[in-house]
């Protein structure tokens, strides 16, 4: 755009984006958590980044309502409007799902889930119980698509390596439980890639159920329709993802599922003022509607969100300046994955041929993939760097659950009631402690 043309703002709860992918092996601490997500104000110097929640939407007088971080609620006017909020976790109304699981859409997650599992590996080590430490050493992954195969592979991959440095504590002692109501896993790569991936999972000691659902995880005991019953301090949720449901506040055109509703042009059907583009829009998939799939939607990747991103931009600025909007036209190029270090599997897509590729190549290829695909120059070197220092340097065992509650100690010596509990309730007491000593 010209300078001066127009004014860029950008409204997000959260002050940076996160590289999703990235997620498992930040989890394994493969890579820094810092170094998966990118600070908007740093890489976007010329918007107006606003750090709060949009809650309505009035379209007639073109105003959003934007609710800061702190103080009160107020309007903001706008031309055009993009609709970028992504997805969040795909849950189901399982009875303690909500205060045990742990989900795997944002770095928090992330590092939640790396702390959360060294810890387990502490008080299995430290206790004498042997139910707490049965239960600690127990986790169980629900999902198999991208995000649980590779989660379950990065984790048991960092136990085993972490258990060397715990006397008491054996990687023979864990459990690993991946479950998915599909009868495949990695279902992206296709069948037979998937089917090995599920091979290579059960080799290093992960037991895989298919066409298998959780009833309950009710205080840590997860019941599988299946009869299976086993007590977990960790359950990890990634059974797929569902459109961010504050688009329902929006009066915009939904589809079944709760998608916006999204032309070719990446254009909200109905308008010639809003875009959407990523995981909350439903936007035909032209290839494959080309080849005969008439209801082919994109899929909700990071190839897909990329590349709608850079014709939503120009679309935008057409939009604009009264020029014809370009449709979004994208053949699938593949998937990869990684299920740990040097092991992966990878579909390449080259024309008409489909190469696949397993172990320590396709693991390469994951790599390599996500490494350039990763926003912004800075945060490549930074990936880079942590993966070159991998293969000199050992992996880092330390867990930091106490970062989760950083005050937690300080209220604890702070606190007047803890100052008063510690001291005698009355003098009576006093007396009676004084003659004790």
């Amino acid at each position: 755009m010209r300078y001066g043309e127009a004014t860029v703002t950008v409204v997000d709860p959260r002050s940076y984006m996160t590289y999703q992918p990235f997620l498992p092996e930040a989890a394994a601490g493969s890579i820094s958590p810092r170094h998966v997500v990118v600070p908007l104000r740093r890489v976007l110097p010329k918007a107006e980044v606003l750090t709060g929640r949009v809650t309505t939407i009035d379209q007639d007088r073109k105003v959003a309502t934007v609710a800061p971080l702190v103080g009160e609620a107020y309007e903001l006017p706008f031309d055009y409007l993009v609709i970028a909020l992504g997805a969040v976790s795909r849950t189901f109304p399982i009875p303690g799902l909500a205060e045990n699981g742990i989900g795997m859409k944002g770095v928090e997650e992330a590092i939640g889930l790396r702390n959360h599992v060294l810890e387990q590996l502490d008080k299995a080590d430290s206790t004498t119980d042997e139910e707490i430490r049965r239960k600690a050493l127990t986790f169980v992954f629900i999902g198999g698509g991208f995000a649980g195969a590779e989660t379950v592979g990065e984790v048991e991959d960092m136990a085993r390596d972490a258990a060397k440095y715990y006397p008491n504590v054996k990687r023979e002692d864990m459990r690993f439980v991946l479950v998915d109501v599909a009868d495949k896993i990695l279902p992206e790569v296709g069948p037979k890639l998937g089917a090995w991936g599920k091979e290579h999972l059960e080799s290093r000691g992960v037991e895989v159920y298919l066409k298998t659902g959780m009833d309950s995880c009710v205080d840590g005991h997860v019941v599988l329709n299946n009869g299976l019953e086993v007590d977990a301090s960790t359950i990890v949720w990634t059974a797929g993802v569902k459109p961010n449901p504050a688009l329902a506040r929006f009066n915009l055109p939904l589809g079944p599922r709760g998608h916006v509703d999204t032309a070719a042009t990446l254009q909200v059907q109905g308008t010639d003022y809003i875009w959407a583009a990523g995981d909350n829009a439903q936007i035909p998939d032209l290839v494959a509607r080309a080849a005969g799939n008439e209801n082919a939607w994109c899929p909700p990747n990071a190839q897909h969100a990329l590349r709608q991103a850079k014709v939503l931009g120009d679309n935008v600025i057409s939009g604009m300046r009264g020029f014809p909007q370009r449709e979004y036209k994208h053949a699938n190029k593949g998937a990869v994955a990684g299920l740990g270090l040097h092991k992966g599997v990878a579909m390449i897509v080259m024309g008409k041929m489909k190469i696949k590729l397993k172990g320590r190549l396709a693991w390469y290829m994951h790599r390599g993939y996500h490494g350039m695909a990763m926003p912004t120059f800075n945060r490549k070197i930074r990936v880079f760097a942590d993966w070159t220092l991998g293969m000199f340097l050992k992996r880092e065992v330390v867990s930091l659950g106490a970062i989760e509650n950083p005050r937690e100690e300080f209220y604890e010596a702070a606190s007047p009631v803890s100052a008063r509990a510690a001291a005698p309730a009355d003098k009576d007491d006093a007396k009676a402690a004084k003659a004790k000593a």
